[in-house]
């Protein structure tokens, strides 16, 4: 018989290694990667279930439990994971920019569309395109939710609180003239990671930032 004969019919099951005491943490890590995975692969939150997320993980599904309660807060764990990416990213993106106010606002705007466009499934996940949270039945907070892309959130204001400080931008409410900024870069970027319908004129991300942030004038 050959190895193939001997290994046809076979299921094929991934075993994982199992932790050393102390790094109980990086199984949690894997947990939340292989949600965000299914994610990327299927964009479909109802992909993400205990047993789909244990079988690609490697480990049974009660191996779960010590870390997240149920599959939402498993959810919740991939969404706040990308909104610190996303802050590293928008804060990387402000550090570049020291000297000068306004060219740091629109580093920050613009790499903000470049995330999207880059983790278009993640994106989507990150406000609520791909799961419905809930706070019946779950292990969830209402501060959980509220809190969710907060820090992303204030590196956008202090952006362009120091154009207003600069004197490059006038605003007598700094938190609500970001609010509506941001609100015009999601409604971009959304639109421009679903499947193609319109074509964008080329200086639409300037159309769109510009005028938002007050710098049309500048």
């Amino acid at each position: 018989m050959t190895e193939g004969e001997r290994s046809e019919g076979i299921r094929i099951r991934v075993v994982r290694v199992r932790n050393r005491r102390g790094e109980g943490g990086r199984l949690r890590d894997e947990i939340i990667d292989a949600a965000a995975e299914l994610l990327d692969e299927t964009g479909d939150q109802h992909a993400v279930t205990l047993r789909s997320v244990a079988r690609r993980v490697g480990i049974a599904t009660p191996s779960i439990y010590p870390h997240f309660p149920d599959r939402l807060a498993i959810l919740l764990a991939a969404v706040q994971g990308e909104f610190t990416g996303l802050e590293r990213a928008l804060g990387a993106a402000a550090e570049q920019e020291v000297t000068d106010p306004r060219r740091r606002l629109l580093a920050v705007c613009e790499t903000y569309l470049d995330f999207a466009e880059h983790h278009p499934q993640r994106y989507r996940m990150m406000f609520g395109g791909l799961w419905a949270p809930t706070l019946e039945h779950s292990s969830l907070t209402e501060t959980d939710l509220v809190m969710l892309g907060a820090p992303s959130m204030l590196v956008l204001v202090e952006a362009l609180d120091a154009c207003v400080a600069a004197g490059t931008v006038a605003s007598d409410h700094v938190s609500a003239d970001a609010t509506a900024l941001w609100a015009g870069l999601h409604g971009l970027a959304h639109r421009r990671i679903v499947p193609p319908s319109y074509s964008w004129p080329e200086n639409i991300t300037e159309r769109v930032i510009l005028p938002l942030a007050r710098l049309d004038a500048a």
